[in-house]
């Protein structure tokens, strides 16, 4: 049975609990919708499969996800489903979509020597699509990258309970330190939705401050804009965690802890 609706239907969809931190900006902005979150654990973790496939399967996901929930507005809130599908969902559904991508353009505003470390996933930093970011909104910085290894998946252990390899933060943070210039790095850029979640792991493991960014506010702040007028004076109300069904006892649980009223999995048909 689909909600019955008295205020916009946002779905956030990612491919584990990742959009968790998209959930936590629109909280925090107070934007009147019904947030769902949607997670595909059937197909976790995007990172390791391949390109093709993910442009055939992220569209069908959110197609499903979208009927069952009735939504009104639907957020990719994963840099790999991103950078590779978010056009063909664009051409696929009659809603507005709104994805995420690193956030140079606002790291390249705070840095104050220059040089920003990027930390993603090891297929986003080697995108096109991330250049293209790096080379229109920050000419004359120096950004070095770093695919790491992991993190997502530390994330998602931490938020069932569990006790992450802390190797894996600290591989994370080598990663960006140790290249040549990463003594001047003042900024680093959260490229996945999973890592916000663990930001105090890898706060832990830098040799020094710096600034944190990621695309949580912008996000909401776009859906805002984009529901404009049709927002209701209230607080967002969590409705109902999806999972597409893999090995997911975990996550449907995480879903229900972080205030979901259910839990309950998707169906998603084979066939296109």
């Amino acid at each position: 049975m689909k909600p019955l609706k008295n205020r916009p239907h946002v779905l956030v969809f990612d491919s584990g609990l990742g959009g968790l931190s998209v959930v936590n900006a629109i909280v925090n902005a107070r934007l009147g919708v019904d947030l769902f979150h949607l997670a595909d654990t059937a197909f976790f973790p995007y990172g390791e499969k391949a390109d093709g496939d993910l442009i055939i399967r992220v569209p069908r996901v959110i197609r499903a996800g979208i009927e069952a929930v009735s939504a009104d507005l639907v957020i990719i809130a994963c840099n790999t489903a991103s950078t590779l599908a978010l056009d063909v969902v664009r051409g696929q559904v009659d809603i507005p979509v709104v994805g995420v991508v690193p956030a140079i353009k606002p790291a390249a505003a705070k840095t104050q020597t220059g040089t920003i470390g990027l930390l993603a996933t090891p297929k986003t930093v080697t995108r096109p699509y991330t250049d293209q970011l790096i080379t229109q909104f920050a000419k004359g910085n120096t950004v070095l990258r770093h695919g790491a290894v992991g993190l997502a998946g530390a994330a998602e252990a931490k938020l069932a309970g569990e006790t992450p390899d802390p190797s894996i933060f600290k591989a994370s943070m080598a990663g960006i330190f140790n290249q040549e210039g990463g003594e001047t790095v003042d900024v680093i850029v959260l490229a996945c939705t999973h890592y916000p979640l663990v930001q105090a792991e890898l706060e832990a493991w830098a040799p020094r401050p710096v600034t944190w960014v990621d695309s949580g506010e912008a996000i909401a702040r776009r859906t805002a804009f984009l529901l404009e007028g049709q927002l209701d004076a209230d607080a967002p109300v969590l409705r109902t965690g999806l999972t597409t069904g893999g090995k997911d006892e975990a996550t449907r649980r995480v879903l229900s802890d972080f205030g979901f009223q259910s839990t309950q999995v998707l169906s998603v048909k084979s066939q296109l």
